[in-house]
């Protein structure tokens, strides 16, 4: 079965940096993207950005860009978030998922989800 399993979350002060990662396994299927996702206490998920696996672009919503960065690594089907100049704004639950941020995001199967890292930015 399809697993997704993130790995790197934890504390770190404002203007730090830290460095997550998604390792997905089991598709049947070559998978062409991964998104990564955040969900703060009480409000709504939101999307960070996705990468595109064929040849490694990769998009940022607004609030994230040219701080955080979304690469390849060297495994097969896994990817780094890298996150820098961490905000306290940047709290939150991270998640990586089979499909990229948008309007289908809705649509992504459940297990089709990591169980989500924690993310802390505080002093």
């Amino acid at each position: 079965q399809v697993r997704l399993v993130e790995s790197g979350g934890g504390l770190v002060q404002p203007g730090g940096s830290l460095n997550i990662s998604c390792a997905a396994s089991g598709a049947h299927w070559t998978i062409y993207a991964i998104g990564w996702f955040r969900q703060a206490p009480g409000k709504e998920r939101e999307g960070v950005g996705c990468i595109t696996l064929s040849d490694g672009s990769a998009t940022y919503v607004n609030s994230v860009k040219g701080r955080f960065t979304i690469s390849r690594a060297n495994a097969v089907n896994t990817v780094y978030l890298q996150m820098n100049s961490l905000k306290p704004e940047d709290t939150a639950v991270y998640y990586c998922a089979l499909g990229c941020p948008g309007v289908d995001s809705d649509l992504i199967p459940d297990d089709y989800w990591s169980d989500g890292t924690e993310v802390t930015v505080s002093t």
